[in-house]
């Protein structure tokens, strides 16, 4: 990777595939070519599909933009974050049953907002999963509390791990919100290798964007399906 030129990854975002979320894979696609993001994880709640299909809409419509296939898994303890996969994960599962899961994919495993209690992060349980987790999300800009990235940032430094930061986009305005800008990759290995060389970058959004969530769910009790 040694004079590799810098992409911009934005590390965690939801498409419509899963239910808080108005964001289509085409808009996404769209809107982070427009932002100048290169590479993209679309990590929808206990499911990896909408990730593969923005991954083929890419491959046909966006090739300037890397897609990498995750999920954002509920596990027992908090959520887990899943990259570089090929299929789902299931739900519900322990933290570390999950992590050996998707290390059988051949992914990556990291935990997202991992100290933010308002959206079910592994807080007390991170140290006991320290040694079988790739990363950490350092900055997410959903984050309603600034300290819990701080704590984040700290925690992942402290053990030595690398951090990711994400827009954990919801809807249009969210894509490109946060991201690392860090060495090009090809494999999972390198991609962790790179993330340890990365520098987080953004901001946070309103915490109004919140409500963003709370419509997609009601439009989703009305009857609402996406294409």
């Amino acid at each position: 990777m040694t004079g590799a030129p810098l992409v911009r990854a934005d590390l965690h975002n939801h498409t419509w595939y899963s239910p808080d979320s108005i964001l289509s894979p085409e808009q996404m696609l769209r809107q982070a070519r427009a932002r100048g993001i290169d590479v993209i994880a679309v990590t929808d709640h206990n499911t990896a599909q909408g990730g593969l299909a923005t991954r083929d809409l890419a491959a046909k419509s966006y090739p300037n933009v890397r897609v990498i296939v995750g999920e954002e898994v509920r596990a027992r303890e908090g959520e887990v974050l899943g990259l570089f996969l090929t299929g789902d994960i299931p739900r519900d599962l322990s933290a570390a049953e999950t992590i050996d899961l998707i290390h059988a994919q051949g992914g990556i495993a990291g935990v997202p907002h991992p100290f933010d209690p308002l959206r079910h992060g592994v807080d007390e349980h991170i140290e006991a999963l320290a040694a079988k987790l790739d990363f950490v999300e350092g900055l997410n800009a959903r984050m309603t509390i600034p300290a819990h990235n701080h704590r984040a940032q700290e925690f992942a430094a402290a053990h030595d791990m690398p951090m990711s930061a994400a827009s954990d986009a919801h809807s249009a305005r969210e894509v490109g919100r946060c991201y690392v800008e860090m060495p090009g990759f090809s494999t999972p290995q390198e991609f962790i290798e790179a993330l340890g060389r990365g520098t987080l970058r953004g901001r946070l959004s309103s915490p109004f964007i919140h409500l963003i969530s709370r419509y997609a769910k009601m439009r989703r009790l009305l009857g609402w399906k996406p294409v």
